[in-house]
């Protein structure tokens, strides 16, 4: 096991569909057995779908208890708010580190560690672990293809079921939390899908906090895709409005915007 212990992996999960729930036993199953840390999963949703679906199953492949912080809060509300939910679990971590990690996405073990001991060794406040341009590469997995990945921990199983793709800022971060809440943590203006990771970059980039990057590739397990994680999200022109805005700042401008945000002053009490 390698340890991660002074990070927190937080995971904003709704499993809308079969493939993403396969996704999300995936990737928990691979964190649990290769990593001495600590993860806290939350879930909104009209009813806890990891409980009945993934937990059982992850009890099977684990032949453990599966030791992670599973919050389920219930909400019949179509849209889901993956901001306020990762701003949410922000707080709820105690620990130097913080990981906004996608619940589709699998990094080569050696990028992880890497990440943790370059903002605990004080290199990076930030760091994305994988590389900028053709670094990603979109998994068309089958249960089939997991279990083997799983069962063996090789990434060969992944990649001969893969294509190259681009990849920019999405996916996941290592942060120093500190550095998260002092930056605005996550913009909860925007809902549902948006250019938050973009904006998130950004931000980090003109505040003027150290970013570090892996040039390697990131795994992403390929899934069908509703309102909360594509274009058709209604929310889509008040997420742009918001992020031409935020462009249009420079820093003095931009660190005064969130410093009247609304919503950050809920976590600041």
């Amino acid at each position: 096991m390698i340890d991660l212990s002074n990070a927190t992996f937080i995971i904003p999960i709704r499993i809308e569909s079969s493939d993403r729930l396969r996704n999300v036993i995936t990737t928990t199953a691979f964190l649990l057995e290769n990593f001495d840390t600590n993860i806290i999963i939350k879930e909104v949703d009209s009813e806890s779908v990891f409980k009945r679906e993934a937990l059982p199953i992850l009890k099977d492949i684990l032949d453990v208890d599966v030791n992670v912080n599973h919050i389920f809060e219930r909400s019949d509300a179509s849209l889901f708010h993956r901001q306020k939910v990762l701003n949410e679990m922000i707080m709820e971590a105690n620990t130097e580190i913080v990981i906004n990690y996608d619940c589709d996405v699998l990094l080569p073990i050696e990028s992880y560690r890497w990440s943790y001991q370059s903002i605990l060794n004080k290199m990076y406040d930030i760091v994305y672990p994988y590389g900028q341009g053709m670094y990603q590469k979109q998994v068309f997995a089958t249960d089939e293809i997991v279990s083997q990945f799983l069962q063996s921990g090789d990434f060969e199983c992944l990649d001969k079921n893969s294509k190259v793709h681009s990849s920019d800022y999405g996916w996941v971060q290592f942060f120093n939390r500190q550095v998260y809440i002092d930056g605005g943590m996550e913009n909860e203006n925007f809902k549902a899908y948006a250019p938050e990771d973009k904006e998130r970059f950004y931000r980090f980039t003109i505040f003027e906090y150290n970013i570090g990057r892996v040039n390697d590739f990131v795994y992403h397990l390929e899934h069908s895709r509703g309102q909360n994680s594509w274009f058709n999200n209604p929310h889509m022109k008040s997420n742009m409005e918001e992020w031409e805005k935020i462009q249009s700042m420079n820093k003095i401008e931009l660190v005064n915007y969130y410093s009247n945000q609304e919503y950050l002053k809920n976590y600041k009490k």
